[in-house]
């Protein structure tokens, strides 16, 4: 995995509210699901690595 960049982002609350129950369902922190949505996205647009697929279990975090 590469390194970390630290990111600040601003986000309406309601679109937080639901990325933040989805983390939970899904054990995730909300950066780590944000991180999760956002590769997934770009993988599916051929923006990334077409042989890596997004890993849900790479993604597994709880501390916010």
């Amino acid at each position: 995995m590469s390194a970390r960049k630290p990111f600040p982002l601003r986000i309406r609350e309601d679109i937080l509210d639901g990325i933040s129950k989805w983390a939970a369902d899904d054990l995730r922190s909300v950066n780590g699901q944000i991180e999760y949505l956002l590769r997934d996205a770009l993988w599916r647009s051929g923006r990334l690595n077409r042989l890596d697929p997004p890993d849900p279990s790479q993604d597994i975090v709880t501390d916010d």
